[in-house]
């Protein structure tokens, strides 16, 4: 579903799955793939919106929710997996640990076929800043672009919530502390990884305000 000229919202299909954005610009990226289980729906959805083309795929964090499709993602596109430099330091442990930790298997064999850290460039004059937010997990990061105000935040923030710090690596400290610094962006739509995104200024700095409120 597009929600922006160039942003599209894909929700989440199930309680273990994750909302799927993509971003269009000359080069097209995709950000948290999902569940393998609901891959032909998400295929479905891509083709509904007319997209036959994906250049890179990252994910916000390691959790198996997010991450599960991308290799199948990389083949049908032909895509580049981008994985932000803490990401690719945790990958074998965060993959092991959730594996663990849920109870099923998620050993897949994926690399980073680019390596992201501050940027990622969409054009020559369009790009999304990349932000190391740990908390729920060491490695996670939000995507924000400058020029539309957008906000994928992972599992950093929902709507009326945050993310779990009980999850293997998951720190309080830190995710208070990460809350603290995208509070500070000028956000016009927070777009979580579950849940329902939340559109305009106003209602997104009464969401902090809740979440300072009751979580923090």
């Amino acid at each position: 579903m597009r929600i922006l000229d160039n942003l599209y919202w894909y929700r989440e299909k199930g309680p273990f799955d994750a909302n799927t954005y993509l971003i269009k610009g000359d080069i097209s990226v995709l950000i948290d793939p999902g569940l393998r289980a609901y891959l032909e729906l998400r295929f479905r959805e891509l083709e509904d919106d007319r997209i036959d083309r994906i250049d890179v795929i990252a994910v916000t964090h390691l959790h198996p929710d997010h991450y599960d499709a991308i290799i199948a993602m990389k083949e049908a596109y032909n895509a580049k997996i981008a994985l932000h430099i803490s990401q690719s330091q945790y990958r074998n442990v965060m993959i092991e640990e959730s594996s663990r930790f849920f109870g099923m298997s998620f050993r897949h064999e994926f690399h980073a076929d680019m390596d992201i850290r501050d940027t990622l460039k969409l054009s020559s004059d369009r790009e999304l800043r990349i932000l190391h937010t740990p908390g729920h997990s060491p490695d996670s990061i939000c995507i924000y672009s400058p020029d539309e105000r957008f906000l994928i935040t992972g599992d950093l923030i929902f709507d009326h919530g945050i993310g779990r710090t009980d999850l293997p690596f998951g720190r309080e400290a830190d995710l208070r502390d990460s809350i603290h610094r995208i509070s500070m962006l000028n956000t016009e739509l927070l777009l979580p990884g579950h849940g329902n995104i939340i559109r305009g200024r106003a209602a997104i700095e009464s969401n902090y305000e809740y979440i300072k409120r009751f979580y923090l």
